[in-house]
């Protein structure tokens, strides 16, 4: 009886402690500098300290500029790098005991783009394509001109859209990745305002059965 004790009391501390290195916090902390070399391993350890100590979690960052952790759950974490930069990470689960992060870096200069890609909680980089399949293409916000529309100036307008910038957001409260166009942010304004009316505004990707897929769009 007291081996079948010691036995199962073993087995439940391997287990909380494979929930803990999987809580979005302790993979922060673990987090090698060659991910995100503008915050230490010190200043990781002070966001959550601050956070949890119900206190603004703002440090000095690495090239002597403030960032502040702004969001702190078990599976997610938000962090303000920077006046023009973001950091997001999540935790998705792949099965019942497997997870992967998922990190989008945001920089805005002035039009806000994403670069969105996935570890193991050992932080070794995976194949993103394995865990979003389909990221979304110009075609994908760009609306089809109606009849009604003066062609010329659409297909004018459409044309100055020569590169697609898109803000990605994970959501703090759902398995939700959105994509916001924002290619309009660096058109000249007038062409910006003629493309508007045909410009699905986001596409949002739901995590389902261990990748991101497609689920809903908006005008």
């Amino acid at each position: 009886m007291i081996r079948k004790l010691s036995a199962f009391l073993f087995l439940a501390f391997i287990g909380w402690g494979c929930l803990q290195a999987q809580e979005a916090k302790t993979c922060f902390k673990n987090m090698p500098d060659s991910i995100c070399p503008l915050l230490s391993a010190v200043n990781r350890a002070d966001f959550i300290d601050f956070l949890e100590s119900k206190m603004k979690a703002e440090v000095t960052n690495s090239l002597g500029g403030k960032s502040e952790m702004t969001k702190l759950s078990p599976d997610y974490i938000h962090v303000k790098m920077t006046p023009q930069g973001s950091w997001q990470m999540k935790l998705l689960p792949v099965n019942d005991s497997t997870k992967v992060i998922c990190v989008v870096a945001t920089v805005c200069a002035p039009a806000c783009d994403s670069h969105v890609k996935f570890y193991n909680t050992d932080w070794k980089e995976l194949t993103a394509s394995s865990y979003l399949p389909a990221l979304p293409v110009l075609d994908d916000f760009i609306a089809e001109a109606s009849d009604t529309v003066d062609v010329y100036e659409y297909q004018d307008a459409r044309r100055q859209a020569d590169m697609l910038l898109m803000k990605a957001d994970l959501s703090a409260e759902d398995a939700t990745l959105t994509f916001t166009f924002t290619t309009t942010d660096y058109m000249g304004k007038e062409a910006a305002e003629k493309l508007k009316p045909f410009v699905r505004r986001f596409i949002v990707y739901t995590w389902n059965q261990g990748k991101f897929e497609k689920s809903s769009t908006s005008l």
